[in-house]
């Protein structure tokens, strides 16, 4: 199952939760497309913040070949499944979808978690180092779940 994960400048929440679920994919065997994107433009091709690049290096995951992109229309054709952090993440990629088949593919990212209740991963970047460590462990559950789904 190949999946994209989407947050708002692709520095702080998508480039963890490609990060942890491209370890969990790579250790389990499996052969898919993972990657992140955003939406603003001002990050484009920078490295992921710091303080997400070392929560994840304390786990034990590299984002160091990671760089900021936007998500694009074309994203529909090449995932499975898109991963959206919030609400404003969720409007941005609804209003560039080209149809219901593309929204079809659209879900909040904890929602595999509790299917049905939207809640947000909430942005970490005005935060400190333990709002990073909060939001890498969720996004770990929540990508240890999609791991269970692909091996179905």
């Amino acid at each position: 199952m190949n999946v994209l994960f989407v947050c708002l400048g692709n520095t702080c929440r998508s480039p963890l939760a490609e990060g942890i679920l491209k370890k969990m994919y790579a250790d389990a065997g499996i052969d898919a497309l993972v990657e992140s994107a955003g939406f603003e433009s001002y990050n484009i091709n920078e490295s992921p913040d710091s303080r997400a690049t070392n929560v994840a290096i304390k786990h034990g995951i590299d984002l160091s070949l990671k760089r900021a992109r936007l998500f694009s229309p074309e994203d529909f054709d090449r995932f499975d499944k898109i991963y959206v952090m919030d609400g404003h993440n969720m409007q941005d990629v609804s209003m560039m979808a080209r149809n219901e088949k593309d929204m079809e593919k659209v879900d909040f990212l904890l929602n595999v978690i509790k299917e049905g209740h939207n809640q947000y991963i909430q942005d970490p970047y005005r935060g400190g180092m333990d709002d990073y460590e909060r939001v890498f462990e969720l996004m770990e559950k929540a990508c240890e779940r999609i791991l269970w789904l692909a091996k179905q």
